[in-house]
């Protein structure tokens, strides 16, 4: 193989496909990279074998052919290169790769790519295009939920599913919990996303895509089958396996009867929030205490090692003496995600699930657990 190519496009390839593979890794060949060079291009191919993503870079291609190299170190190597320099990469069908860019030469341990996996798609029952910034605010809007905890992996990821919503039309929703708290976010379906049955797309995934996506306009390509989903973002390929399990059923906890409304100026009651939580404890669960008295809603926090912290905000609610504890840092996840300049929250008693939304018509809902204070 010998083949040459722009370091700043060899960089933005390496970049996307080196971050799937594992800093360790049981299997050699899981460390690198495949280079498969050919006609007036070169692939790039790199995996864990639960997620692959594949790019290609035009090149001028001497000698078509193949090798996989350590994808860490070739990044590393690529990145520190001068900007816009020239880079030549060459094997001899031995057990080296040969770069050289400028007066910089590297010789680096090649294994076979005839032992590279091959992540298998097979076919796909559901295939449809998605405006990528739609995409892009459906993570964002419910990465922050998902669950690290690995006996319940079936939370490890977003659920995606399709709607058929008799008022909105077919809708395309994602949704994320920990058991804690629950975010929900929806759109308009896109055509070929009708009836797509429910996939949890797990967590490294997601974060992957999202990364994917930053800065992208237009389409984003999405193919879905039983077992696997492939994104294609412009050039890059991501294929990835789902996780298997049943999601559980979370139009169940989201409560329908909340009639105790709470408008309150997101921001004031962000900053509010972050502020007497300084000196909450992690022991005591990192509660703060709600309590709605003539218009103002007092903020408490109570830690017997270091003391206690208390502000005042004022809310838009009907309901004097009410009083509820959340987890400080689950109510800012929320909070953070609100676009409007109010927040509406709606709440039955004090042991029950708290909904919270946007003002107005909202494609998005949280649900927040309370807690003893």
């Amino acid at each position: 193989m010998k083949v040459t190519l722009e370091r700043n496009h060899l960089l933005k390839s390496l970049s996307h496909v080196h971050r799937v593979v594992e800093r360790r890794n049981t299997y050699p060949i899981l460390a690198n990279v495949l280079l498969r060079a050919e006609n007036d291009h070169i692939e790039l191919r790199a995996t864990d074998l639960d997620i692959e993503v594949t790019e290609s870079v035009p090149a001028m291609v001497s000698t078509p052919g193949a090798t996989t190299v350590p994808a860490h170190t070739l990044y590393e190597i690529v990145r520190k290169l001068a900007d816009g320099a020239e880079v030549r990469l060459e094997t001899d069908g031995g057990e080296n790769m040969v770069l050289v860019s400028g007066r910089s030469r590297f010789n680096l341990a090649c294994l076979s790519p005839e032992s590279f996996p091959d992540l298998k798609s097979g076919a796909f029952a559901h295939d449809f295009d998605i405006d990528a910034a739609a995409l892009r605010e459906l993570i964002e809007r419910t990465q922050f939920a998902i669950s690290n905890e690995e006996t319940r992996y079936y939370l490890n990821g977003i659920y995606f599913h399709a709607v058929d919503n008799s008022a909105a039309g077919a809708l395309f929703r994602a949704v994320a919990t920990d058991g804690h708290r629950m975010a929900r976010a929806e759109i308009a379906a896109p055509a070929g996303a009708e009836g797509m049955s429910g996939i949890i797309v797990p967590k490294k995934t997601v974060g992957e895509v999202q990364k994917l996506l930053d800065g992208v306009e237009g389409e984003v390509h999405v193919e879905v089958s039983d077992t696997k989903i492939r994104f294609t973002v412009g050039p890059v390929v991501l294929l990835s396996k789902l996780i298997e399990g049943t999601f559980p059923d979370y139009e169940r906890v989201t409560p329908k009867n909340n009639d105790k409304q709470m408008l309150v100026d997101r921001q004031g009651f962000a900053i509010a929030v972050d502020r007497v939580s300084t000196i909450a404890s992690d022991r005591g669960g990192k509660a703060v205490k709600l309590s709605a008295r003539n218009g103002l809603l007092e903020l408490s926090v109570t830690n017997p090692d270091h003391g206690t912290a208390n502000e005042e905000v004022a809310v838009d609610f009907d309901t004097d003496g009410f009083e509820i504890g959340f987890n400080a840092r689950y109510l800012l996840d929320i909070i953070t995600q609100i676009r409007s300049e109010n927040a509406v929250f709606l709440f039955n008693d004090a042991n029950s699930p708290t909904l919270v939304r946007e003002e107005g018509e909202a494609n998005a809902l949280y649900v927040l657990m309370p807690m003893r204070v």
